[in-house]
């Protein structure tokens, strides 16, 4: 079996890369929230949980596979970066089909329920007037693709890695 076998740099290197990748992507994204003023709508924080699971994951991976720990634990740990970031894609591809209208998203994704009572304005208050926004609506494009779209190549590209990395044989 693949799994059981020992493990050598190419994984090694695909785990410090997925660990990376992941952690830049996650990154960028809380960058344009937080920096860029982006609200995220209900999707694209579902998006970031295969990267928030994945990044100790990799270094996890990463680490097993420096101490040269059995093949399988680093394997395995790197089969399931493959599939998180598989999971990853699906979830980006449904959001952006939701953003291009070709299937529908979640009832609840935007709405939000009136304020009860006065309040006095506070800081607590102002929380209820925040509305997300709508998981149909792109907050914006690049080359054509919104972040749920980018999100699809960026876990495409380390969903290879990873099955790459998980079913390489070891060279030493």
């Amino acid at each position: 079996m693949t799994l059981a076998k020992a493990t050598g740099p190419i994984q090694t290197i695909g785990a410090g890369i997925l660990a990376l990748g992941m952690a830049a992507t996650v990154g960028i994204a809380l960058g344009f929230q937080h920096i860029g003023g982006y609200i995220p709508c209900k999707l694209c924080l579902e998006q970031r949980l295969p990267y928030y699971i994945g990044v100790p994951l990799m270094a996890l991976a990463f680490f097993s596979s420096s101490l040269r720990l059995p093949g399988v634990v680093t394997r395995g740990l790197l089969l399931a970066g493959g599939l998180l970031m598989t999971w990853g894609l699906y979830l980006g591809a449904y959001h952006s089909g939701v953003e291009w209208g070709w299937w529908p998203g979640p009832t609840d994704c935007g709405v939000v329920a009136a304020p009860q009572g006065g309040g006095a304005g506070g800081v607590l208050d102002s929380l209820n007037t925040v509305i997300p926004p709508a998981c149909d609506e792109a907050a914006g494009r690049f080359l054509g693709l919104s972040f749920a779209g980018w999100n699809v190549v960026a876990s495409l590209i380390l969903a290879a890695i990873a099955y790459r990395a998980a079913f390489a044989p070891a060279k030493r």
